[in-house]
């Protein structure tokens, strides 16, 4: 069995060496798209998120076993296969090789220079594999002076820059609520495994092109995505300040309290100040010479933003929500994580799929991009530690039951 379909990236198959949330994340995505992953786990323990509950999906099953499953692992493992093996055994590293051998992809997140010791790293691999792709995510990247520190995403958050600009203006600096980290940091290897599966193509033909070594640091991903705040600062040479829900560069563009709740508004031109000012019955506002530019009204932020408080506290936020949107000026209510997956947009895009589980019905969020030919898909769950080992060692390695039966009581799967 695999998981292979008529994807933008059916045929190409992905050994997934990576643990916990950037490697999988990335994983996951080339596996909503087609990709044959299989997810290599240490027998008995499996990837450490499978221990991060709670909250755990499952319980007891029609047959009488006991499966929890945390929801963080759930998060990243659709579409993909796990076998279990030891890689610190020589036998686990043979069989290693043997699935890598006709792979298209191989994404790991060891410490750098840690899977050299299994023969698993990507010299001694391209020497007999030049056509492989080979992706390691870590915290620093393989060169710098930091390259041998372990990368977590609030470290790295700390250190990169985000939490410096994160939270209330006048508070302590607050991390970003999600592993968002992690999670771009998969981004980026997945563009950047798509990218050198393109070049391959250009190289030779098809699977013989040239591989290459993709190194993705969680460190340069947060300082990627800083984006026009990085290039704030490396254009004007001033540190870039917290605005909490404001925006450095716009004005009003930020969370305003109504008469009954909050609401975020963007007010991104001039154009769109003008119709606010109307239709807020604030002809007093829009007659200023110094709110009429948007570079004025940043440099007069705070006198601003105390009089538009004053106006949108006179209202319910229904009622500005409804008359902003009329008026083509963004805003939004501001959701709690229930509404948003609740939202009847939600389930018009299909945001959230149904998968079945051995535990159940399970509900995950489902692919963001979608391509109209080869979309992608949510087709079987996340697997159960080593749930399909012995059909991949028997059907695809041509391990016999005997052998198998010998791995197992060695530990080595």
């Amino acid at each position: 069995m695999t998981t292979m379909t008529n994807g933008a990236l059916a045929g190409i198959r992905v050994i997934d060496l990576s643990r916990v949330l950037a490697g999988p994340y990335c994983t996951m995505l080339l596996a909503d798209y087609g990709a044959d992953v299989i997810k290599i786990e240490q027998p008995a323990q499996g990837d450490p998120t499978r221990q991060w509950g709670p909250p755990w999906f499952g319980g007891e099953t029609p047959d009488g076993s006991i499966i929890h499953e945390s929801a963080y692992y759930l998060t990243a493992n659709r579409n993909k296969r796990s076998l279990t093996l030891d890689l610190k055994s020589a036998a686990g590293q043979a069989i290693a090789h043997r699935l890598i051998t006709p792979a298209d992809v191989v994404v790991e997140n060891f410490m750098p220079g840690a899977l050299a010791a299994y023969g698993l790293d990507y010299a001694t691999l391209a020497a007999t594999q030049p056509d492989l792709i080979y992706c390691s995510i870590t915290g620093y990247g393989q060169t710098g002076p930091y390259r041998d520190r372990p990368g977590y995403d609030f470290m790295i958050q700390a250190e990169g820059g985000i939490m410096s600009i994160t939270g209330p203006a006048e508070g302590a600096p607050h991390k970003v609520g999600v592993a968002v980290v992690d999670i771009t940091a998969g981004l980026y290897a997945a563009t950047a495994i798509l990218a050198a599966l393109h070049s391959r193509g250009q190289t030779g033909n098809g699977s013989t092109g040239r591989g290459q070594w993709i190194d993705v640091a969680l460190f340069d991903a947060q300082l990627g995505w800083l984006a026009n705040v990085a290039a704030n600062y490396l254009v004007s040479g001033q540190p870039p300040a917290r605005y909490g829900n404001a925006h450095p560069n716009i004005v009003p563009y930020e969370a305003f309290p109504t008469a009954d709740g909050h609401i975020a508004v963007g007010i991104g031109s001039d154009e769109q100040w003008r119709r606010f000012c109307a239709l807020a019955g604030q002809p007093e506002l829009a007659a200023e010479a110094r709110y009429a530019m948007n570079a004025g009204r940043v440099g007069a932020r705070a006198e601003l933003i105390g009089r538009l408080r004053g106006v949108f506290a006179g209202r319910s936020s229904a009622d500005w929500l409804a008359d902003l949107r009329a008026a083509r000026i963004p805003a939004a209510p501001i959701n709690d994580v229930p509404t948003a997956l609740n939202d009847p947009q939600v389930a018009a895009r299909e945001m959230v799929r149904t998968v079945e589980h051995p535990a159940g019905p399970l509900r995950l969020v489902g692919p963001v991009a979608r391509l109209s030919a080869t979309p992608a898909t949510v087709r079987v769950a996340p697997p159960l530690l080593g749930e399909h080992s012995e059909v991949i060692l028997r059907e695809e390695l041509g391990f016999s039951p005997e052998e198998i039966s010998r791995l197992r009581q060695e530990g080595v799967i």
